[in-house]
């Protein structure tokens, strides 16, 4: 995520990572537990400490983070107006609530993650649920290009709910 990192620098936004409380996110295996409590304390220390616009927050990560903000961002649409999805594997079973935006990469040559079995269904199958999805494909493997990650951000800050 340190390219999130140099583009929050840039564009002078709040970016808050937090990591899972275990060797990967807890809904990506389970359900939702330790990891989704532990962000909301990190909201809420963030929420009272910036002034955060509500229309203006999204969920975003890589990998399994991905799969996992995708989940936060369609349980919780009322919270997240927005999801970035970098290389998600596949869609945790959730009760939606609102049709958050959506911003989802992948690369063609990913090994770990294989764009055929992860990207391109996870995006097909948003996409048949109503969710609005902005797919980016990009030549590489597992990974966050800075292009991309750029991409993103302009997304994010240019899109409206």
């Amino acid at each position: 995520m340190r390219h999130l990192e140099t583009e929050a620098d840039r564009a002078g936004f709040l970016l808050l990572a937090p990591d899972s409380r275990d060797h990967t996110w807890d809904a990506v295996t389970e359900e939702f537990g330790p990891d989704v409590t532990f962000i909301d304390q990190a909201l809420s220390a963030a929420f009272s400490r910036c002034a955060v616009d509500p229309r203006r927050i999204a969920v975003a990560g890589f990998s399994d983070g991905a799969t996992y903000a995708l989940a936060l961002a369609r349980t919780n649409g009322d919270l997240f107006s927005r999801g970035i999805a970098f290389s998600p594997g596949f869609l945790v079973p959730v009760t939606p609530h609102k049709l958050p935006r959506l911003f989802v990469s992948h690369g063609t040559a990913d090994q770990i993650l294989p764009i055929d079995r992860c990207g391109r269904p996870v995006v097909a199958g948003l996409r048949q649920a109503g969710y609005r999805v902005r797919y980016r494909e990009f030549d590489g493997g597992h990974e966050v290009p800075p292009a991309i990650a750029a991409d993103a951000v302009r997304w994010f800050l240019h899109t409206t709910v």
